[in-house]
């Protein structure tokens, strides 16, 4: 693929490194509406050569990304030509996008793409220190949305992706009705999903929280609108007999 927009010659402020050319193409332009210079390629070993070749701002890799994974390109462009590494992956990239993120890769997205939730991290020249303060606390609930963990009242909780980007997303927004379209939209990129998707996926996270982790949070539905996250006071839930969080060092 060549650069995007009129004069090729700038240096894009974007590598993107994704193997469904649909996806690409449509994630261009609007990158480019946005005003973002984006070079894409398809492929981990042309995601190698065009790093050392066009020296862009940042990276974005699609997960899985076929010749060289996502994992060994971040570890190769942390070495080589260190800059800031993106992942986006769906339920067939977790494994490899978690790769990614342990070799070095700053932030994980959902794929297909939300460009809302990537350009503010081009915007902020996103690096490994950041990463605390993007770290989401609702009730007795911790997400790091960069580093891809939970934590419920100090005890891992592991979530699959889509799982992870709707409690994500009702955290962002608790205490705040958010309707079905708007989840529909946030998660798969479409306001035309079948209703039963979002209602299984809403109910898997739901017992992971009670259930599974004995959160004081719950996501209540509203009957033919949609979902809030909700907290009760803490104190009302008995606390873990140990927590798997691991611990803070001085």
């Amino acid at each position: 693929m060549s650069p995007d927009g009129p004069d090729d010659s700038r240096t894009p402020a974007l590598l993107m490194a994704e193997p469904d050319e649909e996806l690409a193409e449509q994630a261009m332009a609007r990158f480019s509406a946005a005003g973002v210079s984006v070079i894409a390629c398809l492929d981990g070993a042309e995601a190698l050569l065009q790093v050392g070749a066009q020296h862009p701002g940042a990276v974005l890799l699609g997960a899985p990304l076929p010749v060289v994974n996502a994992a060994d390109v971040t570890r190769l462009i942390n070495r080589l030509s260190p800059v800031p590494v993106i992942v986006g992956a769906g339920p067939d990239g977790t494994k490899e996008a978690t790769a990614a993120l342990a070799a070095g890769a700053v932030a994980f997205v959902a794929r297909p793409y939300r460009i809302e939730e990537i350009l503010p991290l081009l915007t902020a020249g996103l690096t490994p220190d950041d990463k605390a303060a993007s770290t989401l606390v609702v009730g007795d609930i911790e997400l790091d949305p960069v580093g891809f963990h939970v934590y419920v009242r100090g005890r891992s909780l592991q979530l699959p992706v889509r799982e992870f980007m709707l409690l994500r997303y009702l955290m962002e927004n608790v205490n705040r009705l958010v309707s079905r379209p708007e989840l529909t939209q946030v998660l798969w990129g479409t306001k035309s999903l079948d209703s039963n998707t979002l209602t299984v996926h809403v109910r898997r996270v739901r017992q992971r929280l009670r259930e599974g982790a004995g959160s004081c949070c719950t996501i209540d539905a509203i009957r033919g609108m949609g979902y809030r996250l909700e907290c009760r006071p803490s104190d009302s839930v008995k606390p873990p007999l140990s927590s798997s969080r691991p611990a803070a060092t001085a």
